[in-house]
């Protein structure tokens, strides 16, 4: 077979020498606080951007540095690898997948590049999942057709506390806003293949406890049951995630849940208060997702 390099990004929910550990390559997603550029999961840690939320501190994201991209890709040509197997975070919310395909091709380097629709824990269990699988003699084809299976039917639904926030990201017009302000709305978003990865709108309901009720109905038409792998992220209130999780285990008997700090890709826009849920079914193969290791 083929030597091939599997690459994700930051937007996985993990550093570089996380990933070095098993053999995978990433690239950090950029952030940009108050002018100042930091690497997502390198210099800055979701416990950063909690604290810059705080004190309104203002951060843009945007995808890893091309020259970050280049380096690497020309590393893996010079170490003798034939093609590059790419899963960062999904193409709706940034050129991540698009730049590397680019360097690839710079490099005479065959390319594969997968789209989860999201990004966080789905990300990074294709990305570990599809190395084991060509580990394991299947080829990329076979590869493809089991990760999207996984993903036709995964969702990330995000309960966003701050309106405001979205507006001043321009992450959410205007008018949106100030009618979630003056009606009280909790407007439920969501991305995944559907949205061809992009924040939409799921829903919108008057009062958090309803909306939480209404991404458990969501998870229910999935399909959530015994062997799902469902996430509850929260962006700085960890107390009302693990009551959200505690919510959802009780509504769907057998589902087990774990709780962890929001991706910063995603929480830089959100702001404080967001509760976040990705929910899909690994296909009964085991999933390792270790924030003691990161």
């Amino acid at each position: 077979m083929k030597k091939l390099a599997f690459v994700t990004d930051s937007g996985s929910g993990f550093s570089k020498a996380y990933w070095e550990k098993e053999g995978i390559y990433s690239v950090p997603l950029q952030l940009d606080i108050n002018g100042q550029s930091a690497e997502d999961y390198e210099t800055v840690l979701p416990a950063d951007i909690v604290e810059n939320l705080k004190q309104q501190v203002p951060m843009k994201t945007s995808l890893p540095s091309l020259g970050a991209i280049e380096d690497l890709f020309e590393e893996l040509k010079a170490q003798g690898y034939d093609g590059v197997f790419a899963i960062p975070i999904c193409q709706g919310l940034s050129g991540t997948l698009n730049a590397m395909e680019l360097a690839a091709r710079n490099q005479d380097l065959e390319f594969t590049g997968f789209d989860t629709g999201s990004t966080a824990v789905l990300q990074a269990y294709c990305i570990r999942q599809a190395k084991k699988m060509y580990d394991a003699g299947k080829d990329i084809p076979e590869i493809l057709e089991f990760l999207n299976k996984v993903c036709d039917k995964a969702d990330t639904i995000l309960l966003v506390d701050d309106l405001q926030h979205m507006k001043r990201g321009g992450r959410l017009t205007a008018s949106a806003a100030l009618l979630g302000g003056l009606l009280k709305i909790k407007p439920v978003l969501h991305d995944n293949r559907e949205t061809d990865g992009k924040v939409d709108v799921l829903g919108k309901v008057r009062t958090m406890s309803k909306a939480q009720g209404f991404v458990i109905d969501r998870l229910k038409a999935l399909g959530a049951g015994p062997g799902w792998d469902v996430t509850v992220a929260h962006v700085g209130v960890p107390q009302p995630a693990e009551a959200y999780a505690a919510r959802i285990r009780e509504a769907i008997p057998g589902i087990t849940t774990r709780i962890i700090d929001l991706v910063s890709a995603v929480a830089v826009h959100t702001g404080l208060g967001c509760l976040a849920v990705q929910a899909f079914d690994p296909q009964g193969e085991p999933i390792e997702y270790d924030l003691t290791k990161a």
